[in-house]
């Protein structure tokens, strides 16, 4: 399990994913040393990982979250494939790993799912349904953080490491951006000399436009780490259907639940989905009946546990299947 520097550390970057190990380490009360070291067997024990990324609506793009139902032979071929598409994110076995959930990006100008995926993905073997739900709105999750990872400091530490840096009239990203973006991606905390050899660019002009991205809001910084750390031991999807007139304020009540850390408007039969994180499958079921049972608008629930995360929101580094840390979880 963490420790209190662990965890503080984990906070510290949830506020700012490329402050300085300097700057937390004053804050925290520690040496720089301490903190890059800790930060580097989090890295290694924990699978912390701070990446960055683009916001879909400012980036011109669309999420859809995909479900796919297929034979349990070829349920992990299919889930590995999803994985190594650069157009994917959040890939998930479910409901005895015979159901596949997995976000697609895809132009926003497209009035259906334009990725080749879902041109690809009925012709598949083993694949016996497909649904395709567009995500219109997140309610929790982007640079949101999921609560019981970012809970370890107080109000003072907190207001010396939030990124504040503020812009107006800043360019939104473009394709020259491409690479920039991709690298952070990769790692959110590359300094600015690999990403100068990434781009192209000279460090000034990397500096430059990594703080215009930043300032607008087309870029942020997400936390990756094992939410097992953290004691969670039940990981479920929820589908909901509300009544549309209650839709926005059940949103909003379930973005506040600390046991959620995503929780988004879709299209489909459907029309909101969460991710819950419990400590076990009691703590769930007290989650569903009482938290969720208490909000008299929601007229249908249906349940997927998830049995494993294939990938989260940055790309796979290596070769094969990692156990994707957990954050906020679409």
């Amino acid at each position: 399990m963490l420790d209190d520097l662990d965890r503080a550390l984990i906070h510290a970057l949830h506020l700012d994913g490329r402050a300085p190990f300097s700057r937390i380490a004053e804050v925290l009360g520690v040496s720089a040393q301490t903190v890059a070291r800790r930060y580097r067997r989090l890295r290694t024990e924990a699978g912390l990982r701070v990446v960055g990324l683009a916001d879909p609506d400012r980036a011109g793009r669309a999420q859809w979250l995909v479900r796919l139902t297929a034979t349990a032979r070829s349920a992990q071929d299919i889930a590995g494939a999803l994985v190594r598409r650069p157009d994917t994110s959040w890939v998930k076995l479910t409901s005895g790993g015979t159901e596949i959930t997995a976000v697609i990006h895809a132009p926003a100008e497209d009035a259906s799912p334009g990725s080749l995926l879902l041109h690809d993905v009925p012709r598949t073997g083993g694949i016996t349904a497909v649904s395709a739900h567009c995500l219109l709105h997140a309610y929790l999750g982007g640079p949101a953080s999921w609560r019981r990872s970012a809970q370890a400091l107080d109000e003072r530490q907190q207001a010396a490491l939030e990124y504040r840096e503020s812009a107006e009239g800043v360019r939104q990203p473009g394709p020259e951006d491409a690479e920039l973006l991709a690298a952070l991606e990769r790692d959110g905390r590359a300094g600015q000399g690999d990403l100068a050899r990434a781009t192209g660019w000279s460090p000034a002009t990397v500096a430059r436009r990594l703080a215009e991205l930043r300032a607008s809001g087309a870029l942020f910084f997400d936390v990756e780490v094992d939410a097992g750390l953290f004691g969670v031991r039940t990981r479920a999807l929820l589908w909901l259907s509300v009544r549309p007139a209650h839709l926005e304020r059940v949103a909003l009540a379930l973005a506040g639940h600390d046991e959620l850390a995503f929780v988004a408007a879709t299209t489909g039969r459907t029309n909101l989905v969460a991710q819950a994180l419990c400590r076990d499958p009691a703590d769930l079921h007290r989650y569903l009946t009482r938290r969720l049972g208490a909000l008299r608008e929601i007229d249908a629930l249906e349940t997927s546990p998830v049995l494993r995360t294939l990938k989260a929101a940055s790309p796979v580094l290596k070769a094969g299947y990692r156990v994707a840390p957990t954050r906020r979880g679409g």
